[in-house]
């Protein structure tokens, strides 16, 4: 009916602008760059609803994060994010301790993070139970093998945090353990990832998770039914999703809303640039195959693909300072991931894995370094990384009659182009400016400029246009500027090196 709808209005339409000059709604335009064509049709293809999100990962390094920057609650809020995801680590892990059987219980450390979450947004965040208590593990050790393999003692602490948090708590040891947020103002976790990267943690294997994820899911539920699940959240390299996803899409049989996935382009700072951005087109491709593996279980059918981490690289320190991924290297943060090359890696990853049909995409994480971080740990200051996500969110939301249009280009291998017709006849145009300046050597570099036309006379008239490009000229404390202009035939703006253009047109 939508398609109809669409078709419609751009029939009405498509006579009442002729092919004339074209504008330069950036002010610019002409400006040097090496030239492109950016053709849109009134060919209307698949729907496109891609929710942007974003991460913390509650331990006693970081639990600190909204006590030092008190404003943060509002950034993270001005965001938009969708079901933010909570992924407690270590003393994140409310029970127990590590290198020790105790099972005592502690929220104190997780809540820090949890409770601002919680209190914000959609109030409604995706809480991954990351770990189990180290107790439950070979030598109280969390990065050993699970002492129970029936994962009947995992069910049973799972089924406590769901009490925690959403049904007014649970006692232990003569003690109420109750989240505030629900016993103030009725806030309660309604998404639940079970468990994180198994196929690189706890020398689980494929049937092993099975039988956990089938375990876990009906104890939660027999406490609160009303809950939805995260299926598998795998770490998603080379080989991985033929290796997980037939077994365990053959053998749930419990519940599932989402099947969950991760995707980083590196784990080595070394790498250039051109190397991480051939990864992307990859992503999409996994994504193709886990829809297609769930086709052989009717019940998930149609479960949609949320991507809940994803970052240029997903590299850290060891206590020495090497680099984990690549031991007896030095660890170096790779700023690729607040840098003016995010600005076009980012919306690449969105183009490519929205139109393979993922439905959430999370960035990994919010508070951190320039490697990762939307906003600086320390200080709570915006990176350009905050920007960019901000802007996918705002200009691209989650809507529903959402759909790709069809379009040609002069540079399918620099420009990443994306056009999307709402429902409200309204397009957006998004051009992802990835060309590298020299392939062999770039890491981190500047990219290549362009100057862009888009062909939108196939669309017909249009009253209003706005323009924004993040690039290195991009403040980092205020955001991008819109631009405003009337819309023409051709309109014609400059992308300066690593960047990315959305352009705005209105009925």
């Amino acid at each position: 009916m939508r398609i109809v709808k669409l078709l419609a209005i751009f029939s009405s339409l498509a006579f009442a602008v002729g092919c004339g000059g074209g504008s330069n709604p950036g002010g610019g335009g002409g400006g040097g760059g090496t030239p492109a064509t950016i053709t849109i049709s009134n060919s209307i293809g698949a729907p496109f609803s891609v929710a942007m999100s974003t991460s913390f990962q509650p331990a006693e390094w970081d639990n600190q994060f909204f006590t030092l920057n008190p404003t943060a609650t509002t950034t993270l809020a001005n965001l938009a994010p969708h079901h933010v995801r909570l992924q407690g680590i270590s003393q994140g892990v409310p029970q127990g301790s590590e290198g020790t059987n105790s099972t005592a219980w502690n929220f104190s450390i997780l809540d820090d993070i949890a409770q601002p979450v919680l209190g914000l947004g959609d109030h409604s965040p995706e809480f991954q139970i990351a770990k189990a208590p180290a107790f439950m593990y070979q030598n109280d050790n969390s990065s050993d093998t699970f002492s129970d393999l029936t994962f009947a003692q995992f069910a049973g602490y799972t089924q406590n945090l769901v009490e925690y948090y959403n049904t007014g708590g649970f006692s232990a040891n003569s003690t109420l353990y109750e989240s505030p947020a629900y016993a103030q103002n009725g806030y309660k976790v309604t998404w639940w990832g079970i468990y994180n990267e198994p196929n690189i943690n706890n020398n689980l294997s494929a049937s092993d998770y099975v039988n956990m994820y089938n375990k876990v899911v009906p104890a939660m539920q027999a406490i609160d039914p009303s809950i939805k699940f995260a299926a598998l959240e795998l770490a998603d390299f080379s080989g991985q999703v033929s290796a997980w996803m037939p077994t365990f899409a053959s053998g749930v049989t419990a519940h599932v809303d989402v099947l969950a996935t991760h995707f980083y382009s590196t784990c080595n700072q070394k790498d250039s640039d051109a190397t991480v951005l051939a990864t992307i087109p990859g992503f999409a491709s996994d994504v193709q195959a886990i829809y297609a593996d769930m086709g052989v279980n009717a019940g998930l059918a149609n479960v949609p693909v949320w991507v809940t981490e994803n970052n240029v690289n997903a590299d850290f320190s060891d206590a020495n300072g090497n680099s984990t991924c690549n031991p007896g290297q030095k660890f170096v943060t790779d700023v690729r991931g607040s840098s003016p090359f995010f600005a076009a890696w980012r919306p690449y990853v969105f183009s490519q894995l929205g139109q393979a049909g993922i439905q959430a995409l999370y960035h990994w994480d919010f508070g951190a370094d320039q490697q990762y971080g939307e906003v600086d740990y320390n200080t709570g200051a915006l990176q350009l990384g905050y920007w960019v996500d901000y802007e996918l969110e705002h200009i691209l939301p989650a809507t529903a009659g959402s759909r790709v249009l069809q379009y040609s280009t002069t540079d399918a291998s620099n420009l990443e182009a994306l056009a999307v017709v709402n429902s409200d006849g309204s397009v957006v145009v998004m051009i992802a400016n990835h060309a590298v300046a020299n392939p062999a050597t770039d890491n981190n570099g500047s990219g290549v400029p362009f100057t862009v036309t888009v062909d939108a006379s196939a669309l017909g008239a249009f009253s209003s246009g706005s323009l924004v490009v993040i690039d290195k000229d991009t403040s980092v404390t205020s955001g991008p500027t819109p631009t405003s202009f009337v819309p023409a035939a051709l309109m014609t703006f400059d992308l300066n090196g690593y960047s990315v253009g959305f352009l705005t047109l209105k009925p």
